[in-house]
């Protein structure tokens, strides 16, 4: 059985990067989510905290990259990203913060 999460428990950050803010010409946001987070949670976890109108989520999984510091190898941990398109009239300022 799973407890239902909140909202700050799904989303963990924006992403402001060159190629979200690209996406964001296409009314679209991308967000760093937790690992077993679903696209329904992803998807209400928005409209609740932005109070927007989600017309789609497309979820990606980044495999954590193998990096050496000082001789010793280390393997990063693997992250979700969500890419929320939003509906027309609709839009999110990821500057500002919550």
């Amino acid at each position: 059985m799973t407890s239902k999460r909140s909202a700050y428990d799904v989303i963990v950050a924006p992403v402001i990067t060159e190629k979200a803010t690209l996406a964001s010409e296409a009314n679209q946001v991308i967000f760093k989510v937790r690992r077993d987070a679903t696209k329904p949670e992803i998807k209400s976890a928005i409209e609740g905290l932005f109070k927007v109108k989600v017309k789609g989520v497309n979820t990606i999984v980044r495999k954590g990259k193998q990096r050496t510091f000082k001789g010793i190898k280390a393997l990063l941990s693997d992250t979700k990203r969500a890419i929320v398109t939003l509906e027309e009239g609709h839009s999110i300022d990821v500057t500002t913060g919550l």
